[in-house]
């Protein structure tokens, strides 16, 4: 009781600060996301996602090196594939000798230590940017889910320690997860996309990837027939207590700050560990504020992070993962 009792000793500097601080954020606990391109010599900003940038095969390797020094310790593979490449059933996902292939490939070789997940869905190989099978103008479930199988086998031959369907089709863990056990790959993990949300704030990654959903007659407009309404909390403890069930080992939140309530949620009631996807219309929102001069870009930053760690995240998959780092080392 007041006046015996005053919170604010606690406050007094910052080594009692640091003393009693509940959230701690290291390099462990990031995921790094990756943007892979044909070609050589290719370091390209995304004009959308100031410093950031898309990576050749060659310059992949400089980066993962980097990271590895900075205790950066696990990676997301994303590729941009050439519109000539794309169609319907997103075909050149399943080419052994395809860009997501030796990017995985390239990631191990330079770096054997480094934790490789890889993305799994359609919308970068789909000439219509859905993350599914079009069919009379609807995204069919099965089909699709039955390619995602043979892609997440084709990601563990070629050395990814975790897959990430980050589609939002039913069934596909349990399918994905089969698929794995029946192909002797039991020991790759699969990072689920359990609660991804129908987000504006994805805008920025499809410009990163060219995969937005095109905008043609009779096919869909957006990804509401797949990705969940923002408007819905518990459906999404259904949908990720269901991925666990069918084989998850690590559950996903996506977007990020928006969220924070489902990431609680999610965090009170399983028992793998949760991951968060800070997305990209996040990270330029904070760089077009503090290009203006509106905020402190750092501050903010850390602040952000730090509010999603506390939230429940145990990982975080950040396009500010080298920024953060950097500066609390």
């Amino acid at each position: 009781m007041y006046p015996l009792r005053r919170n604010r000793r606690l406050r007094t500097n910052e080594a009692i600060r640091s003393l009693v601080r509940e959230t701690i954020i290291s390099p462990n606990d990031f995921l790094v996301p990756l943007f892979i391109v044909e070609g050589k010599g290719i370091k390209e900003e995304i004009a959308s996602m100031p410093n950031y940038f898309r990576f050749s095969l060659d310059l992949l390797e400089k980066e993962v090196k980097e990271l590895w020094k900075l205790g950066l310790k696990s990676v997301l593979l994303f590729v941009k594939v050439p519109d000539n490449l794309k169609d319907n059933k997103g075909t050149e996902a399943l080419n052994p000798n395809g860009l997501m292939q030796r990017a995985i490939k390239t990631v191990k070789n330079v770096c054997p230590d480094m934790l490789v997940m890889t993305d799994v869905a359609l919308d970068p190989y789909s000439s219509y940017g859905h993350d599914g099978i079009i069919e009379n103008g609807i995204i069919v479930n099965d089909l699709t889910v039955d390619v995602l199988a043979e892609m997440s086998i084709s990601h563990a031959i070629a050395g990814a320690d975790f897959v990430a369907p980050s589609d939002m089709m039913d069934g596909r863990i349990a399918i994905i997860r089969e698929a794995l056990e029946d192909s002797g790959f039991t020991d790759t993990g699969i990072m689920s996309y359990s609660a991804k949300y129908a987000s504006a704030f994805y805008g920025p990654f499809r410009d990163a990837l060219d995969s937005a959903p095109v905008d043609m007659v009779n096919i869909p407009k957006d990804k509401k027939t797949y990705q969940m309404d923002y408007a819905n909390r518990f459906e999404a403890i259904r949908e990720t207590e269901m991925d666990i069930e069918e084989g998850a080992d690590i559950v996903m939140v996506k977007p990020g700050l928006c969220y924070l309530d489902i990431v609680r949620d999610i965090k009170n009631v399983v028992d793998v560990p949760v991951a968060v996807y800070q997305v990209s219309g996040e990270y330029a929102m904070l760089k077009a504020a503090a290009e203006k001069g509106w905020i402190d870009h750092d501050a903010v930053m850390l602040e952000q992070i730090t509010a999603i760690k506390r939230a429940g995240a145990d990982i975080v998959a950040s396009y500010f993962a080298k920024d953060i780092v950097k500066l609390i080392s």
